[in-house]
């Protein structure tokens, strides 16, 4: 097939759970059909269109400014949000430049498919009614769960009416679409429950093989810790569960084990958060890193302490490729055909993640046994090739692309 690719960003560097979903996803595809990749292009980024090539025929940047959320740029779009009916969310991507040559593409390119690669680029089709939208969240779920979490009643108005417009945004997107993709039945089930449309999920996979440890890998005093979070840090549900767990968790733990040390691994960590760990020895923070897995391999016990999100966290998999024991919320894990006691670890609330995760610092048996039984059931259910394949199937049930 000879597909259109649609998304609001290049896909190096791979920082984030879509990055890697959809580079690893790509990488499979490119080698049994003709890839062309549409994104906004980062100026200061050039590795993203240069390192295109490792899973796309041909790429078209577009040059786009999308405004730093600590910018002032990005304060002005937040204030022009109470106005605006498109959520800030999706408008930061929102692109005449694109926009134009996506229809230019559409109108030239006999494509077999297009896909719009996270809603965020649905703005930057002329029409998505031949189009695959591939829903990477419900986004609209993520708003909501926020506006629950928020405790500023400003900032919980500010949400809630985002909220509302990105369940409209979405719903009327996923309708126009030609057919939409999910990343799990959980997410295909609510698309069916509030939008009314019928939509087909692809499983999360891992490169197992690249996240093993190698056999007689010294351990790294400087890398090691009991507890580890890998994420990015600019993505909100992550600052928000490290913020829970280092407020309300991380104090239950030290109470038990007070030499307790954690690591947060992952790119843009806010300047409050750094902050909030300067004085606790205990607690590093690292920002990016070129490469997570030796974090993993050194640690005792993977968090994930999420209460806001959608779609599936692949930083589980990870953890359970890496053969690393892990403890989520219930919401971390969401998506995830995985049991409690079996394969992880699950606790909703403070007392029963910090028991959770004293229970396998605490018993080194017992956390072996957890990872060995994750591991194994990552290698045999979730390789990337699988996940493409699937994603081929689902590609034909969208509409062809071009007349």
């Amino acid at each position: 097939m000879k597909l259109l690719w649609v998304k609001s960003d290049f896909l190096h560097p791979t920082t984030k759970g879509g990055h890697i979903r959809t580079l690893e996803m790509l990488k499979r595809l490119h080698a049994r059909h003709e890839i062309h990749y549409v994104a906004l292009e980062n100026p200061n980024s050039p590795e993203g269109l240069e390192r295109s090539r490792e899973y796309a025929s041909r790429a078209y940047p577009v040059r786009h400014s999308v405004p730093s959320k600590r910018s002032f740029a990005f304060a002005g779009r937040l204030a022009a949000g109470l106005f605006d009916p498109v959520p800030v969310a999706v408008s930061r991507f929102r692109s005449p430049a694109m926009l134009a040559e996506v229809s230019r593409l559409l109108a030239e390119g006999s494509f077999d498919r297009a896909v719009c690669d996270f809603l965020m680029a649905a703005p930057n089709f002329p029409s998505l009614g031949r189009a695959l939208l591939f829903e990477h969240n419900v986004e609209y779920v993520i708003w909501r769960r926020r506006t629950e979490q928020a405790a500023n009643p400003a900032a919980r108005a500010y949400l809630a009416a985002q909220a509302r417009r990105m369940f409209a945004y979405e719903r009327d997107a996923c309708r126009a679409a030609g057919f939409v993709a999910t990343v799990s039945p959980v997410d295909s089930e609510i698309i069916e429950r509030e939008f009314g449309v019928a939509s087909a999920a692809v499983p999360t996979g891992v490169d197992t093989a690249y996240f093993a440890r190698p056999d007689g890998l010294p351990a790294d005093p400087d890398l090691s810790s009991d507890l580890v979070f890998v994420g990015s840090m600019d993505w909100m549900p992550n600052h928000e569960g490290v913020t829970w767990f280092l407020r309300d968790i991380l104090p239950r733990i030290r109470a038990r084990r007070p030499s307790v040390r954690v690591k947060i691994v992952g790119r843009d960590p806010s300047p409050i958060l750094i902050k909030a760990v300067h004085e606790t020895a205990t607690v590093h923070v690292t920002g990016i890193v070129n490469d997570i897995r030796p974090y993993l391999w050194n640690s005792a016990v993977s968090i994930v302490p999420l209460r806001v999100g959608s779609g599936t966290r692949l930083k589980i998999y990870e953890a359970m490729a890496a053969g690393t024991a892990t403890v989520s919320t219930p919401l971390g894990a969401e998506g995830l055909p995985v049991e409690h006691g079996r394969h992880l670890l699950l606790a909703g609330d403070p007392e029963s993640f910090a028991a959770a995760c004293l229970d396998l610092l605490g018993n080194e048996p017992l956390r072996r046994e957890l990872a060995a039984s994750a591991q194994a059931f990552v290698r045999e259910n979730f390789s990337w090739e699988s996940v493409a394949r699937q994603f081929e199937s689902i590609l034909e049930r969208a509409p062809r692309a071009s007349e």
